[in-house]
């Protein structure tokens, strides 16, 4: 009775795909406009896409043109307990919602703002309802506190990895050691030094780290571009996000015509700065028009995609991908466990093995078993997201909440977009959850003034106001 039960136990936990998380794709896959339906969608089919927390920590410490928090934002002081309660509640509605997997980012204002308790704390809340979670933050922030977030009283790790996402650009004023970058190459020794805690962190205790790096574009930095990759590429960071800037937040901060700076345009300067073609289209995150990303490795300076939409070869093999393997969560499984549950699936489908095999061999060919043998492979990826202005977002999202399509063309395609939203908030007084979009240009404004008035800076005013 016992050895049955141990045998349930162990089928369960190495079933490649949690019954929760397929029922949670096929809602997602079947809430997608139709057009968003292609054989290259993730959303819904491998992903219920990635998650984000909002009304937590709203401050910052730099200031960015543009800014996409609300003027509010900065006049509402920082709590651990607040941060802590809102998020338990916000990851058990996505948790409900979603699935018992997912990605999610800790974001607010500055995450750094946080004590290294609280840090901690929170992040280990997302992890107790199976989020991964990871850190959104400008990156000026001393190695005293990475390691009292990560290391216990007694000096040994409390939390065995990490995930941060660094924003670093010329537009960000404040950092210390330059308060106004002359140019994003000003910036790159505070990159390097970023991305060396966290080596330090690796070798002295153990603990390991994934380390994204975000950028803002604008027409003063969009040539820039191209350098910054080229020259930060092996610095350690395992992602670079770029976001070209849209008409959200605080208008204060709005110096430029961002409506000059295109997806386009910024795609081919990071394609000029990896010195080869980022084929995007081959997976698709949402809606086209929103993401961008293509997944590959670094050998040497060279850069090679895992997938290449013009190899019909590289295109079935993501079909297999799909129609087999879809749903298995690779990131945050230990490795004996991934090794169980990618087993039961190839000793069912074999061909899963045969096209791994012939992709691998493909993608030796590509890189040069020379080149191979002489240089490490460095894993990075590339990503863009375009946010949309505030001034189509509100009355397209209005129109949504009264179930209505808008005739307006440009309307019509910011719904599409909002329906295709690949970024989600989690809202548990009212068990919805809302595209980051929506989140940014139409519900922060209200939540920060209200935020405002229940973490006031000052709190000897608010107890005035209360009397």
């Amino acid at each position: 009775m016992r050895l049955s039960a141990a045998w349930r136990r162990l089928e369960a936990l190495t079933r490649p795909v949690h019954p929760e998380a397929r029922e949670a794709l096929a809602r997602r896959w079947d809430a997608l406009p139709e057009g968003a339906r292609t054989p290259a969608q993730t959303l819904g089919r491998h992903t219920p896409g990635c998650e984000g927390t909002h009304g937590v920590f709203p401050r910052c410490n730099l200031a960015c043109t543009p800014c996409y928090h609300s003027r509010d934002a900065n006049r509402v002081a920082v709590s651990g307990e607040h941060t802590r309660m809102q998020v338990e509640a916000q990851m058990g509605l996505l948790r409900r919602v979603r699935g018992p997997q997912a990605h999610a980012q800790l974001i607010g204002g500055e995450v750094s703002l946080l004590s290294p308790d609280d840090h901690a704390a929170t992040l280990q809340i997302m992890r107790s309802h199976g989020r991964e979670p990871m850190s959104m933050t400008h990156g000026d922030f001393d190695e005293e506190y990475l390691r009292a977030l990560v290391l216990g009283p007694d000096g040994s790790p409390r939390l065995r990895r990490v995930s941060f996402a660094a924003h670093f650009d010329m537009l960000m004023f404040g950092r210390r050691g330059i308060e106004r970058p002359a140019d994003e190459a000003s910036l790159n020794p505070y990159r390097r030094r970023f991305t060396a805690m966290f080596a330090r962190l690796r070798r002295e205790h153990g603990v390991r780290s994934f380390l994204a790096h975000n950028m803002t574009v604008t027409p003063r930095n969009l040539d820039q571009v191209a350098g910054v990759v080229r020259e930060c590429s092996g610095y350690g960071f395992g992602m670079f996000s770029f976001q070209p800037a849209a008409f959200v937040g605080d208008e204060r901060r709005w110096h430029d015509d961002y409506g000059d700076t295109t997806g386009d345009e910024v795609w081919a300067r990071i394609e000029e700065g990896v010195g080869a073609r980022l084929p995007y289209r081959v997976l698709q995150h949402g809606d086209d028009r929103c993401n961008r990303a293509v997944y590959g490795f670094y050998v040497g300076r060279r850069y090679h995609p895992f997938l290449d939409d013009e190899c019909p070869a590289d295109v079935r093999a993501r079909d297999v991908f799909f129609r087999h393997l879809a749903g298995i969560r690779f990131s945050g499984t230990p490795l004996p466990l991934l090794a169980a549950k990618l087993l039961r699936v190839a000793a069912r489908r074999p061909v899963v093995l045969t096209e791994a095999a012939a992709l691998a061999a493909r993608l030796v060919r590509r890189a040069g078993i020379r080149r191979l043998l002489v240089h490490r492979v460095r894993p990075v990826s590339f990503v863009m997201h375009s946010f949309m202005d505030a001034a189509e977002v509100a009355p397209a999202w209005a129109a949504m909440q009264r179930g209505e399509d808008c005739d307006d063309p440009r309307l019509r395609a910011t719904q599409e977009r909002l329906r295709a939203c690949f970024y989600s908030m989690a809202h548990p007084e009212t068990g919805e959850l809302v595209p980051a979009c929506v989140q940014h240009s139409v519900l922060d404004p209200a939540e920060n003034a209200a935020l405002r008035r229940l973490l006031p800076l000052t709190p000897v005013a608010a107890a005035r106001r209360r009397g």
